[in-house]
């Protein structure tokens, strides 16, 4: 009976031609993996979308969210070969929308992100049904829109330090709507009630339709509301706009002076709106959409139905929204917290 250590000790024979190969293969079978796994992330990208898109708006119709994610729904639709429909889908400030989301596993479902889903939420709710970070993948940033600061047209005032002026002399007696708190209208006026040092009354709506309804109806005092959904109002006269929340003035109201301007200089309070999918989705099929996005927001069609309502196109990859999310979350989080900004 021989040992181990002898059978070691023997001679071994030459390798034959087969056994060489087989060494060389299975030596360089660790390096051809990545190109494998490369590979099929590009096929599976490239058979990404396999059929109709659901894009869910967090939030009720008659907003510049459902403006944003129609126009670009359209443009989509024709870039990917496949249908994107729109579903809204509000409650909870977009919590609703958002936890559905994160746990949906098709592959074509995605969501609007928003400032208030994702900048603000985040820094109000004690418990959110989704993750921002974890449960999904940033894919574009589609649109920034201005908060335009309006009061109804009876309103004894012509601009912003007339508002202020008159709010400081009735404290409290003033109120102004919002979409609900947490809403990128909230943030913008609790935003300038701080700049300001002015006590106004908050009143929270369930969708930015339902407050336009007062706001018209003079039930309110004033509001600051993305510009798609009110400009009409503006050049009906129904609306005036006493100041807008850009850094410049806006080309459809040059004569309006924006914050800044009127005393508080480094104001801005914008909107913005950008493609989430849950976080299963390939990196490959999310670079696939967010180029298909930055082409979307850039057709003509697109930019003439966003720049009619004085929303900015951006587009962009999905690292670029990845970081710009995380400044927004920066930058607001401590508004909040001086605001002790609550949910309902």
């Amino acid at each position: 009976m021989t040992t181990a250590l002898e059978r070691q000790s023997r001679p071994r024979p030459p390798p034959t031609r087969r056994t060489t190969l087989t060494a060389i293969g299975a030596a360089l079978a660790p390096a051809l993996w990545p190109a494998r796994v490369l590979a099929q992330a590009q096929a599976q990208a490239q058979a990404w979308p396999s059929k109709p898109i659901r894009l869910v708006v967090p939030f009720a119709p008659g907003g510049s969210s459902e403006i944003v994610a129609r126009a670009t729904a359209a443009e989509l639709a024709k870039i990917l070969g496949q249908a994107v429909y729109v579903d809204n889908k509000p409650g909870g400030g977009g919590n609703v929308a958002m936890g559905e989301v994160a746990r949906a596993d098709d592959q074509h479902t995605l969501i609007l992100g928003h400032i208030g889903t994702l900048a603000v939420n985040p820094f109000i709710f004690d418990k959110l049904p989704y993750d921002p970070v974890k449960d999904f993948r940033p894919v574009s940033l589609l649109a920034k829109v201005p908060s335009l600061y309006v009061v109804p047209a009876e309103l004894p005032v012509k601009n912003l330090k007339d508002f202020i002026a008159l709010a400081r002399s009735k404290p409290g007696r003033l109120n102004y709507g919002s979409a609900g708190n947490g809403s990128a209208g909230h943030l913008a006026m609790e935003y300038l009630k701080m700049v300001s040092d002015s006590f106004i009354l908050h009143v929270p709506y369930r969708g930015t339709g339902p407050q336009l309804t007062d706001l018209l109806a003079g039930r309110l005092d004033i509001a600051a509301v993305g510009a798609p959904a009110i400009l009409q109002h503006i050049k009906s006269g129904k609306l005036r706009c006493i100041a807008t929340g850009s850094a410049q003035r806006i080309a459809q109201l040059p004569e309006v002076a924006t914050v800044a301007e009127q005393g508080y200089p480094g104001f801005e309070m914008t909107q913005w709106y950008g493609l989430l999918a849950p976080a299963t989705l390939p990196a490959a099929a999310a670079d696939k959409l967010a180029a298909a996005a930055a082409r979307a927001v850039h057709t003509p069609d697109t930019l003439a139905r966003l720049q009619a309502d004085a929303a900015i196109a951006v587009g962009g990859t999905p690292a670029e929204f990845v970081r710009f999310i995380a400044d927004e979350q920066k930058r607001w989080k401590p508004v909040l917290a001086r605001a002790k900004v609550k949910p309902d």
